[in-house]
């Protein structure tokens, strides 16, 4: 079930499924720890005598962020019951808190007896062994903590404060399903303490007047420390919590319209997405600048792990779009987790925890009986490009100076020792983690790593080191041309596997990746190569149903739908693999008229949306419907990415039609 309506504030992120309920929460980081375990977290209101959760048929669920915001608005309707409640989810920008506000009121006409549920099955840590909730009077608060971690659950409304009902109990152990059963008649038990697996529920009462509307708040504190716990609950007492998230609403406008980036050339719908991108891809970013590929954990259940790790790769190109959007503080802090992550090697290893220490991995160090790095070099020719981008937006020589020889250096000088006797990279695994051998993606992406090292050393006053460099990346460009482009059919193979005789055994099936040809500087947009690869990716990739995109690669496996008619539906379709369509015609357009092409690419990208706004990774290719995780940080980031190309460029390209149009109107 895809995740929506994302909230955070980079260290603690709130996601929700398509029923609006509660399904992940992760603290103190972004992607660690999962604190439910992707259990659901029940939301429901007991109408004079009936009661009805949230994913119970009868709702009409809308789930939307307010404009320019990560405020939520949810609207949920239920015509049976004759009520409607609007609500306001929001992490505070300061503290670890998460805010629900809510407003109820009466469709029916008539005098309503209206309580309201928040069911929180915590597993604290990642496990309910050993957790404890208990009912503190203190601070009118239901406490649910284990080691480190600490949850107070209040509530308030228009007329009291603290927790007035609720229901601590034993859930899945001994045939328990759970405390949200007590509340189905509209009471609950107020059991003090129980430890174990344990979950909770509160409720609020609300009286309402006919065709009236009333209103409360819900919070849950997340902390290390008990008393900073109650610290920052009484200062929520004090401020009062609709204070904090008009707050919250406020910054989240400012932040995402900060820079002037003219957008205006492109239609509505995608400078919306635009905005709503930027702010997305703010949830899935850690505070301590590890950038997440997506926090769903539904896809534990498919794959046996999850995407709440950090890949160099996507952090890379993440990056690069919020460099291109002006957010200057998130890629410095993603740049400094690299140089922890890379430590004193000169290359990164597979993915990382937001913590910067090595994760899960599949790629081995032995193959065959052979050592061997498991690696994915593009990580790390990416990371050395993007902060060349980075570089040369902010100009921060202070901050690039601590990561020169780190980033640049180390890893340039290893590319350079890390290739065969043709000068194209050793054999690593691809982009999508799938194959080991030299790929094009991972030689263009080397390319421009090392092109980008040179500049950095130039500029340093390091001659020698700049020549080494850049004369790599030559001999790297040549010999991709020379060995990797099939002569006869026009197209640059996918991978080259070395053969013992020291050629290469050329696989020629057709892959998006191969757009990276132009994307980091290897090739020129408009080299008659590149054109004839493009064209070709563009026919062959392209889903040829109602839905349309661009797939991975051709009989692409992964979430498969179509395994028979596999040369009109060669795999599902993805954002980033259509996008990045999209950036070649901005990338090679002469004219404005030919820039527009890619506009219907980022058209259909605001089809695919949520209502929310919120892309997932791959899209079934009949109904369309979101697949595998949601929201992808990298979907996202292409967004941005593409539509900045695209202001810039119909900027340059308008300039030139005025300056053309202005010597004609001179002559005449």
């Amino acid at each position: 079930m895809p995740r929506d309506i994302p909230v955070g504030n980079g260290s603690l992120l709130i996601t929700f499924d398509d029923l609006y309920r509660i399904r992940d929460l992760y603290s103190p980081r972004v992607g660690r720890h999962n604190h439910t375990n992707g259990h659901v977290q029940r939301f429901g209101v007991w109408v004079d005598g009936e009661m009805a959760w949230i994913e119970d048929e009868g709702w009409h669920r809308d789930l939307r962020y307010k404009p320019d915001s990560l405020t939520t608005e949810v609207t949920l309707t239920h015509h049976n019951l004759g009520i409607e409640i609007v609500c306001n989810d929001v992490v505070d920008i300061h503290q670890p808190v998460y805010f629900r506000h809510f407003t109820v009121r009466d469709l029916a006409g008539a005098a309503r007896d209206v309580r309201v549920f928040f069911h929180c099955d915590l597993s604290i840590n990642g496990s309910p062994v050993g957790d404890t909730a208990n009912y503190d009077p203190t601070t009118r608060a239901v406490i649910m903590y284990k080691d480190d971690a600490y949850f107070l659950i209040n509530t308030c409304d228009q007329n009291k404060a603290g927790v007035e009902h609720w229901a601590i109990g034993a859930k899945r152990v001994g045939g328990a399903e759970g405390t949200w059963r007590d509340a189905e008649d509209g009471q609950l038990g107020r059991n003090a303490i129980s430890q174990g697996s344990v979950d909770a529920t509160v409720g609020i009462n609300l009286q309402i007047k006919p065709f009236e509307s009333q209103e409360a708040t819900m919070w849950i504190v997340c902390t290390e420390d008990y008393e900073d716990a109650k610290r920052i609950n009484q200062r929520i007492w004090e401020i009062g919590p609709e204070r904090l998230i008009t707050r919250t609403e406020a910054y989240w406008k400012l932040w995402s319209r900060k820079e002037p980036i003219n957008i205006g050339a492109l239609p509505e719908p995608v400078q919306d997405l635009y905005y709503r991108s930027q702010l997305i891809l703010r949830t899935q970013i850690d505070n301590g600048g590890a950038i997440i590929a997506a926090n769903d954990s539904d896809i534990t259940h498919f794959a046996g792990d999850h995407y709440s790790y950090c890949w160099m790769r996507d952090g890379a190109l993440v990056a690069h779009g919020l460099i291109l959007a002006g957010q200057s503080e998130l890629s410095r802090n993603f740049f400094r987790f690299a140089a922890k992550c890379i430590g004193d090697k000169p290359y990164f290893l597979h993915k990382y925890t937001p913590e910067g220490n090595l994760a899960s991995s599949w790629h081995p160090w032995v193959l065959d009986g052979q050592a061997i790095l498991p690696i994915q070099q593009d990580e790390t020719a990416l990371t050395v490009w993007a902060l060349r981008e980075h570089y040369e937006a902010f100009r921060d020589v202070e901050f690039i100076k601590e990561l020169y020889i780190s980033l640049v250096v180390r890893p340039a000088q290893w590319m350079l020792e890390h290739r065969d006797h043709n000068g194209l990279p050793l054999q690593s695994w691809d982009l999508w983690e799938e194959r080991r051998g030299i790929h094009t993606f991972t030689v263009a992406a080397t390319i421009g790593a090392l092109n980008a090292a040179s500049k950095f050393a130039r500029d340093f006053g390091e001659m020698d080191r700049a020549a080494s460099f850049r004369e790599g990346a030559e001999r790297m460009k040549g010999a991709l041309r020379r060995h990797m482009w099939h002569k006869e059919r026009k197209q640059f193979a996918r991978m080259a596997v070395p053969l013992e005789d020291g050629s290469y055994r050329l696989d020629m099936t057709r892959d998006s990746a191969n757009y990276a040809l132009f994307a980091f500087g290897a090739f020129e947009p408009d080299d008659q190569m590149v054109e004839s690869e493009m064209n070709s990716l563009r026919d062959v990739l392209w889903v040829k149903t109602d839905v349309g995109g661009c797939a991975r690669y051709e009989r692409d496996y992964y979430h498969q739908v179509e395994t028979e008619k596999t040369d009109e539906v060669p795999g599902n379709p993805w954002v980033i693999c259509t996008l990045w369509h999209a950036q070649y015609h901005i990338a090679k357009a002469k004219t404005l008229t030919e820039l527009r092409l890619a506009i219907p690419l980022l058209e259909w990208t605001t089809q695919r949306t949520l209502h929310s706004g919120v892309l997932a990774e791959q899209f079934d290719p009949y109904s369309g419907a979101p697949m595998s995780v949601s929201p992808l940080t990298w979907s996202h980031a292409t967004v941005v990415s593409t539509c900045v190309m695209y202001a810039r460029k119909y900027d340059e390209l308008s300039a030139r039609t005025n300056q053309s149009n202005g010597k004609k109107q001179a002559k005449s």
